[in-house]
């Protein structure tokens, strides 16, 4: 909530010139922004005054942000640039932690890694950075830096929710290049084939029209058989960040060639359940998810997981799980309903699939421990429990989902449940 404190402005004090230079900040910031609305926000600030900043705030927020997933970018550098010096010092602090020598203890929230890059884009570093070491007469030393984390290797590792915006266009084309392969289903029907087992039946009946004369052996193999990919995916306030890089990597696992899958079914929720299935057909990423986003009307919402699980079961099981279908559920499992009402919905959608992945990512924490009671109440119904977090944590998801002995941290945490 924005305070009702007399609104401060930068250093220029020309209007016009202030709202150009914050536009440019959201634009940075990954907010498609071009004149024409800058002409509107100008225009409408003129309108409306700007003796409040709460009023400001708003009215630069209808101008700007059309889409959920800017809310929070703009939240941000709107604190920063209209003039929060303390706020400020803490983005510094996200940003330059090996120029100051020491990381802050307060760790930057969603966007805010985003935000602080996009107004200090280009600007001096507020303090000296450190020579580089010399040799005893003087001149500068070559240090090989070829044992050192790659920045790839450093990225694969970063967790979404403190990447800056080029990290995460970045991790996006990294995810875009990501393959989610499965193996075959064992099936008992087979195919016509150069090799294998002799079809008798098919050798016959083809012996029976050349007059009983055998002229050729049918052989048969078993026919392979795929199963389903579906994912529901949390996309309320506190994963909203995860689930638009995991998004992104179920779009580029959707319109692979080879994978395997049969189908891949994607649903959103928070409050209430979306079917985006259609709209990760498109072959553009971003076309994809902007339609999708526009679909599902509960983004950064609350969460209701337990009644989201149960309006699948009720309305959708049965038409997309098939036989065999492997189900990945992400979302941190942080719910307020009944934890047994949930509880049965999971049992329910694991007696339905294949497998059961769970991809939580405050599993990130060492000290993490099943303590909520929505995590409580969803643990014991799933066969995999996986960190979701990062880079690598959906790479190792890719080598362990076709293992049906893969628990991840699930039997650890049962421990601690028990």
């Amino acid at each position: 909530m924005v305070e009702h404190i007399p609104l401060e402005l930068p250093d220029d004090p020309k209007l016009a010139g202030n709202i150009t230079h914050f536009a440019r900040a959201l634009r940075r910031g990954g907010i498609p922004i071009g004149p024409g609305r800058v002409i509107d926000a100008i225009n409408a600030v003129q309108a409306a005054g700007f003796t409040e900043k709460r009023d400001f705030y708003w009215t630069l927020h209808a101008c700007f942000v059309n889409r959920p997933e800017h809310r929070a970018v703009f939240a941000q550098i709107f604190r920063l640039y209209w003039r929060d010096p303390r706020y400020l010092e803490h983005m510094m602090a996200a940003m330059l932690p090996a120029v100051r020598g020491v990381q802050e203890e307060r760790s930057a929230q969603a966007a805010e890694k985003r935000a602080a890059e996009a107004l200090l884009d280009g600007a001096e570093s507020p303090v000296d950075q450190p020579e580089a070491p010399k040799d005893d007469d003087g001149s500068e030393l070559e240090i090989d830096a070829s044992l050192t984390m790659s920045a790839q290797e450093r990225l694969r590792s970063l967790d979404f929710e403190q990447m800056s915006t080029a990290e995460m266009q970045q991790a996006k084309r990294m995810l875009a290049r990501m393959r989610l392969p499965v193996e075959p289903i064992a099936s008992r029907r087979t195919r016509v084939a150069h090799s294998g087992r002799i079809d008798a039946a098919k050798t016959l009946r083809a012996a029976m029209r050349k007059g009983g004369e055998i002229h050729k052996i049918v052989y048969k193999a078993p026919r392979p058989r795929w199963p389903n990919l579906v994912v529901l995916c949390d996309i309320s306030g506190s994963m909203s960040q995860y689930s638009r890089v995991v998004l992104h990597f179920l779009h580029a696992v959707s319109n692979a060639k080879g994978a395997g899958w049969a189908k891949v079914h994607a649903f959103t929720f928070g409050t209430q359940l979306t079917n985006i299935t259609r709209h990760l057909q498109h072959r553009d990423v971003d076309a994809a998810l902007a339609a999708a986003g526009a679909q599902a009307q509960d983004w950064e919402g609350g969460t209701r997981i337990g009644a989201s699980l149960e309006s699948f079961n009720r309305n959708w099981s049965r038409r997309v799980m098939g036989q065999g279908a492997v189900v990945l559920v992400i979302t941190d499992g942080l719910d307020r309903d009944d934890p047994d009402a949930l509880a049965r919905q999971m049992e329910r959608l694991r007696l339905s699939s294949k497998r059961l992945i769970w991809l939580n990512p405050l599993l990130r924490w060492d000290g993490f421990a099943p303590k909520a009671r929505g995590i409580a109440a969803m643990l014991p119904h799933v066969d995999s429990f996986r960190a979701g977090h990062s880079i690598a944590s959906l790479e190792e998801l890719a080598e362990a989902i076709s293992r049906p002995d893969d628990v991840g941290e699930k039997a650890r945490l049962m421990r601690d449940l028990g």
